[in-house]
Parts: C-alpha cells; sequence; structure tokens
C-alpha cells in the first residue's frame, strides 16, 4: 500500500522541511552562478523583488541530502524525483544539467521566487505550496499552476534567448 503524506504531516514536517530548504539554498547561493542580463529582466518582469539576489546550480547526484534526515524530508515530501528539471529554494535554483538556462523553466522557478517573497519566506511558501500538491496534486496546485502560467506569458514575449 503507497503512503502518501498527509496534511497533518506535513505541519509536523515544515519545521525540518524549512531547515532542510534554508540549508539547500544556501550552498545554492555560494556555489550558483548569477542570472544573465535577459533572465534578470525575466525575474523582473516575473515580479522578483531582489532578483539580483537570485542563482542557478546545475543539480545531480551531489545535491543529494547526505544525512539521514534531510534524506528523510526530501522522500517525505517527494522533492527529488527522476522527473524534477527545477527546483525554487527562495533565491536558489536548482536545475538538471539538461535543462540549463532553458528560459520557460527558468522563468517558472523564478515565478516561484516571487511567490516565496510575496508569501513572506521560506515556510509560509512550503506551507501554501505543498498544501496545494497535497490537496490538488502537483498540477492542480494554485502555485504551480501560476508560475506554468507565468513563465508561458513571458515566453510568448519571444525575448530572444542567450
Amino acid at each position: 500500500m503507497k503512503r502518501t503524506l498527509s496534511l497533518i504531516g506535513l505541519e509536523l514536517l515544515l519545521p525540518l522541511a524549512t531547515v532542510c530548504v534554508a540549508w539547500t539554498e544556501k550552498f545554492a547561493l555560494r556555489a550558483g552562478v548569477p542570472l544573465s542580463p535577459g533572465e534578470l529582466e525575466d525575474a523582473k518582469a516575473l515580479g522578483v523583488r531582489t532578483p539580483e539576489r537570485v542563482r542557478l546550480l546545475v543539480f545531480g547526484k551531489s545535491m543529494h541530502a547526505r544525512d539521514f534526515r534531510r534524506r528523510s524530508v526530501t522522500a517525505a515530501l517527494r522533492i527529488f524525483t527522476p522527473t524534477t528539471c527545477g527546483l525554487t529554494l527562495r533565491y536558489g535554483i536548482l536545475v538538471r544539467d539538461d535543462y540549463w538556462r532553458n528560459r520557460r523553466l527558468v522563468a517558472h522557478e523564478l515565478a516561484h521566487t516571487a511567490q516565496y517573497e510575496r508569501l513572506g519566506g521560506v515556510r509560509p511558501f512550503l506551507r501554501e505550496y505543498l498544501r496545494g500538491c497535497l490537496t490538488h496534486g502537483y498540477r492542480g496546485a494554485r502555485l504551480e499552476k501560476e508560475a506554468a502560467a507565468a513563465a508561458a506569458d513571458l515566453e510568448s514575449l519571444n525575448r530572444p534567448t542567450e
């Protein structure tokens, strides 16, 4: 029988998930690269208040959590799956190597950065995002649909890619 995270379980995991996101964001901010001029333009268009803080980092095996607690939380929250192409940790954006600098993906993740800012930080974002995914599924979650629509709208502006 497949177990799923409940809303009660989410509230129990939220403090540890918040710490894990903050830890990984800190790593991404140290090791990542700044946005390109075009990505900075996109970030501003998407409503990111401080786009100069954003860093992009390629993720792979080295990004997987090294200790039991972080592995448990990422497994419970299904943060990294085989289909994960990007992951936003407030100002740290992890991008799978085969999607590096993909405008639509980066724009989608930047829309999540704007959501983090709008909602007031890591914990409020995680609570709303994960609650939406648990209640409506990943594609049906309000914040996910909002980010997908923002990326599609931005892509329709046809700015040349870099």
